[in-house]
């Protein structure tokens, strides 16, 4: 069925498991399941050991964020190099990065030789190669299932996340329970190469771009300035950095709240994690039935005031009795937040710049939750594990509130669909190097420019989002009604690419300033390249 059809889809078509029947899903999906198991294996011993070195909850909390830290300082490279490359094959190379830090991990700890320090560089590397993997893999998504079918299978991902989040640290406690936590790391390595080898079995047909690769420098350029332009995706961005800048203390300081409960210990952390990826899963289920009921900043506003409540109970429970209930809460929270961001933020962007989009929400994800965790971390040191869970779950739900009343657009989407309205322009000499400038006059009723201008600060938008380096808008001072849309590309390979990433939301603006035009031919548009002087001379 179309996308566009206005036939509702069949019931099956939108249920949460219904992205399962399509193979290609169905391998990645169990890969990242094994995947996301070997990251909370590795968190989970590596913060655990840390906490076996040293009592401090900085320490304990830098654990988070060596782990985050690097998808936040290299996310926009990986994503514009899967945007570029062959998907397939550098997702495959991002796996056996994992593999191989995994491998050195587990070789440094049967030695013995493990510190502090050393422990954090090894999760920074870690954490170079998870970088690498999530925007490739969340650009990945949306090729595998229909548009429809899109939340479920980003929900699915949230339970292969948070079921490795119970499977990882229940087979991490159960191994530094019974052998010791080196065997953690053996079992790690193992499983990464298994799952690169995996990856391998995975067909994909890629494409080269008619014009060539873009250049990695200007990729990243196109991406930012997307986002910058999308008032969709900078409301995602801002909500998802706040929500995880709260949510992460009670994350980096779980392993200091299971020590301090009563009879806490490795198994009291183990089943504090399982809780939450339990109260994860269950929630993905009813996510189809909940976002009927509620627009995504509802859902995400609730979800942000569930987490605060169950943080606030964690930060006052006695015992596992009480905290395994929060968890569970706190489990149904995060997928229920984390999903509906996730999936704003996939709509707002067509399939030429996901990647680069989506490196940029994990990036505000890792950015806050590093932050987060030596904020909260530096908060508890100086008064209690208590305090500084109380302040960031109260501040949290502020923030988010404010954040959702002054930053509006969550719910605004736009049809990006690809669009092949406009032509190609066709010269007899193309220019090899050099800038473009490109002109379009329109010739409008004087008394209707301020409606103009308002339209064109949506045009700016819509060029810039394409790729171009500027954008003006001139007014004739002896002719009133005559404006020049002034544009400027970065060559005139880059000024093709623009028309390939003219959406049907673009062709409808075009419409609407055409609306505008009072001649009777259409607005002229002129091309020419900026000459090299200094290079004639």
């Amino acid at each position: 069925m179309s996308e566009h059809s206005t036939q509702p889809p069949p019931a099956d078509a939108l249920s949460a498991w219904a992205p399962i029947q399509h193979p290609a899903f169905r391998l990645l999906w169990g890969t990242w399941l094994v995947a996301n198991t070997c990251m909370w294996m590795n968190d989970v011993a590596a913060a655990w050991m840390m906490t076996s070195m040293t009592s401090s909850p900085l320490w304990v909390a830098l654990v988070q964020s060596a782990s985050t830290l690097p998808v936040f300082l290299l996310g926009l490279p990986s994503g514009a190099l899967a945007d570029i490359l062959d998907r397939r094959r550098y997702f495959i190379m991002t796996q056996f990065w994992v593999a191989g830090v995994a491998t050195v991990l587990c070789i440094t700890v049967i030695a013995d030789v493990m510190t502090p320090p050393l422990l954090l560089a090894l999760i920074f590397a870690n954490g170079v190669g998870l970088a690498m993997r999530w925007p490739v893999f969340s650009a990945i998504i949306p090729e595998l299932v229909p548009r429809v079918q899109l939340p479920a299978a980003l929900a699915l991902n949230g339970v292969a996340m948070n079921a490795s989040r119970i499977v990882g640290p229940l087979a991490a406690g159960a191994l530094i329970a019974s052998a010791g936590t080196h065997w953690v790391f053996v079992l790690n390595a193992v499983l990464s190469v298994a799952s690169g080898f995996a990856l391998m079995r995975w067909r994909r047909e890629h494409v080269p771009h008619p014009l060539g690769r873009e250049r990695l420098g200007s990729a990243m350029r196109v991406g930012l300035q997307y986002v910058r332009q999308s008032v969709q995706l900078r409301s995602v961005l801002l909500q998802v950095a706040l929500f995880f800048l709260h949510s992460t203390a009670l994350l980096a300081m779980l392993p200091l709240v299971a020590r301090g409960l009563h009879g806490g210990g490795a198994g009291t952390f183990t089943l504090l994690l399982a809780a939450m990826g339990a109260g994860a899963i269950v929630a993905a289920m009813y996510l189809p039935r909940l976002r009927r009921m509620m627009t995504p900043g509802t859902l995400v506003l609730r979800a942000t005031m569930l987490q605060s409540v169950s943080t606030v109970a964690m930060a006052l429970a006695p015992n596992a009795y009480i905290a395994v209930p929060a968890m569970l809460l706190n489990g149904m929270a995060w997928i229920t937040c984390a999903n509906s961001l996730s999936v704003s933020a996939q709509l707002s962007l067509p399939d030429w710049v996901r990647a680069r989009g989506m490196s940029m929400y994990q990036m505000a994800i890792m950015g806050a939750s590093a932050l987060g965790a030596a904020l909260w971390g530096q908060v508890a040191t100086l008064s209690s594990i208590s305090t500084g869970l109380l302040v960031a779950a109260v501040s949290g739900s502020i923030s988010m509130l404010l954040a959702q009343r002054l930053v509006p657009g969550l719910s605004t989407e736009e049809d990006l669909t690809p669009s092949r309205d406009s032509k190609t322009p066709v010269v007899e000499a193309p220019p090899g190097v050099g800038r473009m400038i490109i002109t379009i006059e329109y010739l409008i009723d004087p008394k209707r420019s301020d409606e103009f201008r308002a339209l064109m600060h949506e045009s700016r938008r819509s060029r810039l989002r394409q790729g171009a380096l500027e954008w003006e808008l001139l007014r004739d001072v002896n002719q009133p009604g005559r404006f020049l849309e002034h544009i400027v590309d970065e060559s005139w390979t880059e000024h093709l690419r623009r028309f390939d990433r003219v959406t049907t939301s673009d062709v409808i603006l075009r419409e609407r300033k055409l609306a505008f035009h009072l001649g009777a031919e259409p607005p002229l548009i002129t091309r020419c390249v900026v000459e090299d002087l200094m290079r004639a001379e």
